[in-house]
């Protein structure tokens, strides 16, 4: 051994950190996501009696606000202890403080994916790939519009939350401090887009759009090192892709306010699983991340002054 260099016991070099005394991310990973099963199977029985007794359809939107509460819980409780117990941060670190600039960047990423999501429809319109079929308040009565377009939006700001701070929050900064930045942002993408692979519709060219989806919903990270920002653009592309203009999201049939049906070519179209799936999507991403660029444009200026 040479002079001055500390040689590390076997077991502490697989298991723990060699820059400070916790796991190594793999692990932290490892853990933080058995935590996340266990927590999901136990919580989950309780949403399985409620739909017996509340006799709720298994599509029921109504069941998927369950599911996203069991969610909440499961991935809030799972990444809060694995943060403050093996990463030895707290969970506000991962970008989810609250400061000066958290309303606007969610107002902004909501305004941001409105505007992608027009370009979408506009495309597929101006292509003649879509049939317009009218209006939800043409067939269905003012109050189960107004009911189902507020508990979409609930949904919506729940899934938003539940799978930026998974994502962008645990997996993406864990493996950052494990590998790097880069390899950070491609593997918690990748991940990402497995993590959709069950959904209806799905297939591995719906996982590649759910992955570039990833990188995009990442980069409003990489400029603000917050989650709000991220959270605003995942709860906007949700609500907007299907509320507003009608668009499967994900695989998911959502309470649509604008009817449609959708014939263009599915490479393009994504068919059932959504625009996500298809290559429509690539304008529209890149348009946004133009957008986040520019929107953060000032932040990152005032970092480059005050260092």
């Amino acid at each position: 051994m040479e002079p001055g260099i500390e040689k590390r016991p076997f077991f502490r070099k697989i298991f723990l950190s060699a820059d400070e005394p916790r796991l190594r991310a793999g692990w932290r990973l490892l853990v933080q996501t058995l935590l996340l099963l266990v927590l999901s199977a136990c919580l989950a029985i309780p949403l399985g009696i409620s739909i017996l007794v509340m006799k709720l359809s298994i599509d029921s939107p109504w069941v998927m606000l369950l599911s996203q509460l069991v969610e909440l819980g499961a991935i809030g409780a799972s990444v809060f202890l694995a943060r403050h117990f093996l990463d030895r941060r707290s969970i506000t670190s991962l970008g989810t403080g609250l400061n000066r600039w958290t309303a606007l960047d969610l107002g902004i990423g909501f305004g941001i994916a409105l505007v992608m999501m027009a370009t979408v429809f506009l495309l597929q319109l101006a292509l003649d790939w879509i049939t317009f079929e009218g209006f939800a308040w043409q067939s269905d009565s003012i109050v189960d519009v107004l009911v189902n377009v507020v508990l979409f939006f609930v949904i919506f700001v729940l899934v938003g939350w539940n799978e930026e701070l998974l994502s962008r929050g645990y997996h993406l900064q864990t493996l950052a401090s494990g590998l790097n930045l880069a390899w950070g942002v491609m593997l918690s993408s990748a991940i990402f887009g497995i993590l959709h692979i069950f959904n209806p519709g799905a297939n591995w060219v719906s996982s590649l759009g759910i992955f570039f989806a990833g990188l995009f919903l990442a980069l409003g990270y990489l400029r603000t090192r917050q989650l709000w920002l991220p959270i605003g653009l995942h709860l906007g592309w949700n609500f907007c892709e299907g509320v507003l203009f009608g668009f499967p999201v994900s695989g998911l049939d959502i309470y649509p306010l604008i009817r449609i049906t959708v014939t263009g070519p599915e490479l393009w179209t994504g068919g059932r699983f959504g625009p996500e799936a298809g290559l429509i999507m690539l304008p529209a991403l890149a348009l946004g991340s133009l957008l986040i660029f520019v929107y953060t444009l000032s932040r990152q200026n005032q970092a480059s002054d005050q260092s």
